[in-house]
């Protein structure tokens, strides 16, 4: 009985109950409790269930519990972080920019879900297979989280078969467990901005006008021409690798060193060739002779002539297409901006014919002089951990990396299909990346910097009075009703008598750029005050402009027309006319 008092009142009261019933028994503390009535069996509690009997107190280790509970650390998911403020608003204005010109050119957008079965992803990406998130299995089903947007467009394609052209762009996020390096824009969940072209047309053509449209979304973003299209043939690779020797079984996995070009020199890679994946050594130093050439047509003439790649099929091809291509781009005036780059490959299966990727300042990593030795970083793991580094921001040896980039995949869609092939080429943007440099960018200018506003407030409503003041609300509330109506973004107090300093104040706070001012006096004569914001001792209107309050709509649309192109002009001194 001394168990059974032991017990939660609410249990205690159950087995009572039962104990005295014909065909129940109630055991001894050494056995779970258990009972039978007619057919049914009820199952004893498992040995963490609160209603097993022990001989202990059940309050004795409640303290205990507690105090051994690790405390939990509040924070995101590693490679991940939360988007607020200012980097908002310019990762915002980039999307902006971005759908405009895919707008422009014709494309519609799709939406496509964040995850994919993993079979649909699988197989696809090479080397880079590794990086795919694979989610717990649900219902027997296996999915993965989408690495990027183009398989899971191609399989669009695929179970829509009636569509045979289209172009089409998407912006939303993707995710791979890459080791990330945050403020280079390297992360585990990050945002590409696609747009393809999908459909049979003359070669080359759609080729082209994605390269126009790289030019035309960089320009808009105020790169001035600080960025290289670096460009390739997987075709030329092909025959490149096919006449250096090197065996069927390993084109893919030496394509994937050869893409390190751009970060590693060709002597690391020469030595990844050779010790890690088998290559004999000849072999490497002829391909060697290939892949650290770049240039331009000059390059394209050196090739054509080249005695070994003319007798290749596959050479002469990527070749060919090279040929038409330079001539569009040339037509396109975009010309200038492209780098024929031997050294480009490109690490996924699913190219293949021209490939592409956009670089600028901070793309490279920076490289150690051959006598200098980099320090070994110590890691920061505890035994049995999985081995990853923390964030390699500071890592000298990581660059931001490509800032977009893609190629032609004729074959992905019939991966999917069978029989159906639809050649698609296209580009993805990596925003994150993007937004690295923007950063890096505004850093070096203030005035840049400075025009970049938390909200796009263009006026804050304000009141004062003397002795017996009421706050003037209704007023200040139908003031802003009217500037809303006539599609001026504005804010006032939520105070009733809010004083003249706070108002200010919370304006400044986030750079809203004019102030209407409200007075007593001023409304019974139909006037109001605009004060425009942070101007100078000494200028004309530091102190604000008196305006009749029935034209105010248009006097406030004038002046935010003039403040907001002095901010463009800032802008572009230094980013060069990302409007924000």
């Amino acid at each position: 009985m001394k168990l059974l008092f032991s017990l939660p009142p609410a249990l205690r009261s159950s087995l009572l109950s039962f104990s005295t019933a014909p065909g129940r028994a109630l055991l001894t503390h050494r056995h779970p409790v258990v009972w039978n009535t007619a057919s049914r069996t009820y199952p004893a509690p498992t040995p963490s269930s609160p209603t097993t009997a022990t001989s202990a107190s059940p309050t004795s280790d409640m303290g205990k519990e507690k105090s051994d509970k690790p405390a939990f650390q509040l924070k995101v998911p590693k490679g991940t972080k939360d988007w607020e403020g200012k980097d908002m608003v310019i990762r915002d204005k980039i999307f902006a920019q971005i759908t405009e010109v895919f707008k422009r050119h014709g494309a519609v957008t799709i939406d496509t879900p964040v995850f994919e079965l993993k079979e649909i992803l699988s197989g696809k990406y090479g080397e880079d297979s590794k990086l795919i998130y694979d989610l717990a299995d649900q219902g027997g089903e296996l999915c993965s989280l989408r690495y990027d947007l183009t398989v899971p467009f191609a399989r669009w394609l695929a179970m829509n078969s009636s569509i045979q052209s289209i172009k089409r762009y998407h912006i939303a996020k993707v995710y791979r467990r890459d080791q990330p390096a945050m403020s280079k824009g390297r992360m585990r969940e990050f945002y590409q901005c696609d747009f393809d072209i999908a459909g049979t047309y003359d070669p080359m053509l759609p080729d082209a006008e994605i390269i126009r449209i790289t030019c035309e979304i960089f320009e808009s973003l105020g790169w001035q021409g600080r960025y290289t299209i670096k460009i390739n043939h997987r075709k030329i690779l092909d025959g490149i690798f096919s006449v250096c020797g090197v065996p069927q079984d390993k084109l893919r996995t030496i394509s994937s060193a050869v893409d390190k070009l751009d970060k590693s020199p060709w002597t690391d890679v020469r030595k990844e060739m050779t010790e890690e994946k088998g290559l004999d050594p000849e072999v490497a130093d002829r391909i060697g002779e290939y892949v650290t050439k770049k240039g331009g047509r000059e390059l394209l003439e050196v090739l054509t002539k080249d005695a070994k790649l003319s007798t290749n099929e596959s050479a002469k091809a990527g070749l060919a297409d090279m040929d038409l291509l330079f001539t569009y781009l040339s037509s396109f005036d975009v010309l200038d901006r492209v780098s024929f780059d031997m050294s480009l490959a490109r690490g996924l299966d699913y190219y293949t014919g021209v490939i592409y990727e956009v670089i600028t300042e901070g793309s490279a990593p920076q490289t150690a002089t051959d006598n200098q030795v980099k320090p070994k970083k110590e890691s920061k793991k505890p035994a049995g951990g999985d081995g990853e580094e923390d964030d390699r921001s500071n890592d000298p040896s990581v660059g931001v990396g490509s800032v977009a980039a893609g190629g032609r995949y004729d074959n992905l869609v019939s991966m999917f299909s069978g029989k159906q092939q639809i050649p698609c080429v296209g580009i993805s943007f990596g925003v994150d990346r993007i937004f690295s440099i923007t950063k890096q960018r505004l850093a070096s200018s203030p005035a840049a910097a400075a025009a970049i506003r938390n909200n796009e407030v263009d006026v804050y409503i304000m009141a004062f009075g003397g002795k017996g003041f009421d706050g003037l609300l209704p007023q200040r509330m139908a003031l802003a009703k009217r500037l809303w109506d006539a599609g001026i973004k504005a804010e006032f107090s939520w105070k009733v008598k809010p004083k003249l300093p706070q108002q200010f104040k919370a304006a400044e706070a986030n750079g809203v750029p004019f102030a209407v001012i409200l007075g007593e006096d001023e409304l019974k004569a139909g006037k109001c005050k605009i004060k425009e914001m942070g101007l100078p001792e000494g200028h004309a209107e530091k102190e604000g402009v008196m305006v009749e309050l029935e034209n105010l709509e248009q006097d406030v649309r004038t002046r935010i027309e003039k403040a907001n192109a002095r901010a463009g002009d800032a802008l572009a001194g230094g980013m060069g006319g990302l409007s924000v």
